[in-house]
């Protein structure tokens, strides 16, 4: 049985990609001194959850998604006793932090891949998906090969620099002896590996992990079944050892990922369930001109909340690090009806940092840390109108990434003090959320209409609200709505009489 951690049913999340978000020793690169520093500024948003992108030692081929020691800070971050203060000073807020687990790979320097190289056997021989003859490559993936005396070609995730650590193949071929169960002796020691480090971040004041591509770890596996008992086997000790953490998956699939023990499950930027219909395609849903369409991603979303048996436990981010920003296809007053959206949905709603000021996407840079395309999204966090604009005090061309050089490019100061901004929009809606429990993350929800406007309505704890955001730019009528306006968004709305009037480019909120 999975226990839900009570502080998940009104957790309203934000994404931390470390290297980007505050810079307290003037290196250029952010720090976990600085997030701890920015902690108050995350709290009077409202937010009262972090996601921290992966801050352990790494070369820094993927931003840090190749970890090379899992138990270890990464020195350009600062040292573990940091991180254990930022847990101690988030808790002081009544915050929860999650760490970013990277249990498909590893990097290519970790010390368990080094040994896995060598020809003779040793304990970690079998840590990764190797074959057992250079001159073969596992099927379905890419490979490294030729790097080192061992007979083999392994297996890499993603990178060719990020290996597959080996959790074994849920059917095993027969006529590939290389191909291990998931209850062999290698196999066995991954998972056992992986619940170690868990153990050591939660007991050092970790409150869960969202796990990277948690759906992708064992091998030929038939409909996630082998995936699926291996998070079951990971579940059954966290009950008994910490029954409070908090587990955030990055499947896509939430029957899948809630039956393995997961409290939540994202919908991704990729796959079925036409997220990216909503807000980054050529013509979005949330774009004015109401040329776009939410209709499949309503369909896709109600078939996953079925099955999720009516939990609802479903993530929908405004963005993250591999994304487009919000602001590269919609404009100010779009993410406001967007974020209208997004903070009143069942299942924790994920700010990613910069996104609450539509922080901007950053075109034409060249990668850094393997960014490539999405280096734009990962642009230095804007705090003012100061230098590097309070990000970092160090010289220009040290920044981990280039500013947006806009002059008007927006700032959290300059927002914070303003009551007509988007900040400030997004802040009264997450108290908006937090005041009305039909609204928090176990709400049950019902769509009435998938056109334009969306329609849905809110239950919970007695209480029942109607939701209509209305992004495009022209005023629409609905007829027997009964109850009061308790909220609105953008242009306004009227209700006398059982008719509900809404202009454009606005959402209101009806009290049933």
């Amino acid at each position: 049985m999975t226990k839900q951690p009570k502080w998940l049913d009104n957790a309203v999340f934000y994404e931390i990609y470390p290297q980007s978000f505050n810079d307290t020793n003037s290196d250029g690169i952010g720090d976990i001194k600085g997030i701890t520093e920015k902690l108050d500024y995350i709290c009077e948003l409202g937010c009262n959850a972090i996601w921290i992108n992966p801050c352990f030692k790494s070369p820094f081929g993927d931003a840090g998604y190749d970890v090379e020691d899992y138990y270890t800070v990464a020195p350009r971050y600062g040292t573990n006793e940091d991180l254990v203060e930022l847990f101690n000073e988030a808790h002081k807020r009544g915050m929860h932090v999650l760490l970013d687990l990277v249990p498909g790979h590893t990097a290519v320097t970790h010390k368990w891949f080094k040994e896995s190289m060598k020809a003779e056997r040793n304990e970690f021989t079998d840590r990764y998906v190797w074959t057992d003859s250079i001159w073969v490559e596992p099927d379905g993936m890419a490979s490294i090969r030729g790097i080192s005396d061992r007979d083999g070609s392994c297996a890499v995730n993603f990178f060719s620099h990020q290996p597959a650590l080996n959790y074994g193949y849920y059917k095993p071929d027969p006529d590939k002896k290389w191909q291990q169960s998931m209850n062999d002796e290698g196999p066995r020691a991954t998972l056992e590996a992986l619940k170690d480090i868990m153990r050591f971040w939660l007991s050092a004041g970790a409150d869960g992990f969202r796990v990277d591509m948690a759906g992708s770890l064992v091998k030929n596996d038939e409909n996630g079944k082998g995936t699926i008992a291996l998070w079951q086997n990971v579940r059954e000790f966290l009950n008994k050892e910490f029954p409070y953490a908090a587990m955030v998956s990055e499947w896509g699939e939430p029957d899948k990922s809630i039956i393995g023990g997961f409290h939540m499950d994202f919908l991704l930027h990729f796959g079925p369930s036409h997220y990216n219909d909503l807000f980054r395609c050529e013509e979005p849903y949330f774009s004015k001109r109401g040329k776009g369409s939410a209709k499949e991603f309503v369909e896709a979303y109600k078939t996953n909340y079925a099955k999720t048996d009516g939990k609802g436990l479903i993530c929908i981010p405004s963005g993250n690090h591999d994304m487009d920003r919000l602001a590269r296809t919609l404009d100010t007053d779009e993410m406001r009806v967007a974020f209208a959206f997004l903070l009143t949905m069942p299942g924790a709603p994920f700010i990613y940092y910069g996104d609450e000021i539509g922080m901007r996407y950053v075109e034409n840079l060249t990668s850094v840390e393997g960014g490539y395309g999405r280096t734009g999204s990962r642009s230095p966090m804007q705090w003012n109108k100061g230098l590097n604009a309070g990000f970092s005090s160090a010289k220009a061309e040290m920044l981990y990434v280039p500013l947006d050089s806009s002059k008007d490019r927006p700032d959290a100061e300059s927002q914070s003090k303003d009551s007509t901004s988007l900040r400030s929009e997004v802040k009264g809606l997450i108290s908006f959320r937090q005041k009305n429990p039909a609204l928090q993350s176990r709400g049950e929800i019902e769509f009435l209409s998938s056109g334009y406007p969306l329609v849905y309505r809110r239950k919970g704890e007695g209480q029942s609200i109607m939701a209509v955001i209305n992004p495009k730019d022209e005023t629409t009528e609905i007829e027997n709505v009964n109850g009061k306006i308790i909220y609105t968004v953008g242009h306004g709305a009227s209700l006398e009489n059982g008719k509900l009037i809404i202009k454009g480019s606005a959402a209101v909120f009806v009290e049933e």
